[in-house]
């Protein structure tokens, strides 16, 4: 398999910054997976907050289980997110897994030039 197309599969399936570590980009790739994980620990930090409020509500109503205060609940939290720090984090993570595919795939290319070089030779 081309070091390209190992490179984009990892940073665009697995992690951002997963492909890096195939093109031996050691300090881009733990940069990238720095930034990734930060964007998901405010992104799960927030709909954990939204699980509580629905938590909340379920136990304000008696804390009867029946799935359809659950749905009720669920409905009444806010889902427009106002929260910039959120959407802000959202975009940060969608740039990073994309920055690291498309250079992930430029590190993959120059690579496997410079293999096909060496085989020529």
């Amino acid at each position: 398999m081309k070091k390209s197309l190992k490179g984009v599969l990892l940073s665009g399936l697995v992690f951002p910054g997963c492909g890096q570590f195939v093109m031996k980009h050691y300090i881009r790739g733990v940069a990238l997976m720095i930034i990734g994980s930060l964007c998901l620990l405010v992104i799960g930090m927030k709909v954990l907050q939204q699980a509580f409020v629905v938590l909340e509500k379920i136990e304000y109503g008696g804390g009867a289980i029946d799935m359809s205060e659950v749905i009720n609940a669920v409905g009444l939290v806010d889902t427009t997110s106002d929260d910039v720090t959120y959407k802000f984090a959202s975009l940060l993570l969608l740039f990073c897994w994309i920055i690291g595919i498309i250079d992930a795939y430029r590190s993959g290319r120059k690579k496997d030039r410079k293999e096909q070089q060496q085989r020529q030779c």
